[in-house]
């Protein structure tokens, strides 16, 4: 899709997610195996969310279900998108509530990064009284090319970060979202393989989310390494710092390696399960055909 001349892609190609919330997570066996074993605790973890996501694929709320096994440590990430708060509460109270217990007694919850155009108090509510801890992000700009065209599961990496300014007697958040705002215009016209960039204003907290996603791994290398994330590293990492950051796809060895001695709080999973609802979601992308 090209965009028109002196058009921004906030405009050109706008992030349409209507009523659908989306929600990534990790969670952390309470005893981890080392380096040449996986621990107890580990295999039932992820047996216990495997059987969220069989029971999360028949529900008719649920757009998209992923079940992401850690690489280089011991946890999952799952990521799931609702089509509404109504779907994102039926699941909580069914099958969370039903899993959960079993969960715990084998791990804990990370951070819970939540999305949308707008966080109904509903969804707050939902997590506040499990006391998992989350941070909701509702959008404030944000792109998509091929008209919210799926990318292919097999080949595509999912990069969903939480940055949060550090403290300072000025506006910094501002600042902040005018930063990204700026990296994402150069991005369209200069990364071709980056298909979505989102960023989304924290509730609650001088913060953001922002949420890529690259076509192939080296579209996610040459962002990072050579890109417009290279580019604004410097003036970001002037306002905010990276809390934590959720990688989910094939990331080869060298960027993660590059990340570590960038001394990026991230966490890489492949993709173990993935499920996608009819059409698909205008949060993960449309199906073709």
């Amino acid at each position: 899709m090209n965009q028109p001349p002196n058009l921004s892609p906030f405009v050109a190609a706008p992030v349409r997610l209507g009523h659908e919330i989306s929600i990534t997570a990790k969670w952390i066996p309470n005893e981890t195996g080392g380096l040449f074993r996986t621990s107890a605790e580990t295999k039932e973890m992820r047996q216990e969310w495997e059987g969220v996501h069989n029971e999360a694929i028949v529900h008719p709320g649920i757009l998209s279900s992923e079940l992401d096994v850690g690489v280089g440590e011991e946890v999952v990430l799952v990521h799931h998108v609702f089509q509404d708060a109504a779907a994102f509460a039926y699941h909580f109270d069914t099958t969370g509530d039903a899993h959960m217990k079993p969960l715990q007694a084998v791990a804990h919850p990370g951070m819970h990064l939540v999305r949308g155009e707008r966080i109904p108090q509903r969804v707050r509510e939902v997590l506040a009284t499990r006391r998992i801890k989350a941070v909701f992000g509702e959008l404030q700009s944000g792109w998509v090319r091929d008209q919210h065209r799926k990318p292919d599961d097999a080949t595509s990496i999912a990069m969903t970060a939480k940055w949060t300014c550090k403290p300072s007697e000025d506006r910094r958040i501002d600042a902040l979202i005018d930063k990204w705002r700026q990296l994402g215009t150069d991005a369209w016209t200069l990364e071709e393989g980056l298909l979505r960039f989102e960023i989304h204003r924290v509730l609650g907290e001088d913060a953001v989310i922002v949420h890529r996603v690259f076509e192939t791994n080296a579209d996610l290398r040459f962002h990072l390494m050579k890109g417009t994330a290279a580019t604004y590293r410097e003036e970001i990492d002037g306002l905010a710092a990276c809390e934590c950051c959720f990688f989910r796809g094939p990331v080869s060895w060298p960027v993660r390696t590059w990340s570590r001695f960038q001394h990026l709080p991230a966490t890489y999973a492949r993709r173990e399960r993935v499920h996608t609802r009819g059409i698909g979601s205008m949060s993960d992308g449309l199906v073709e055909g």
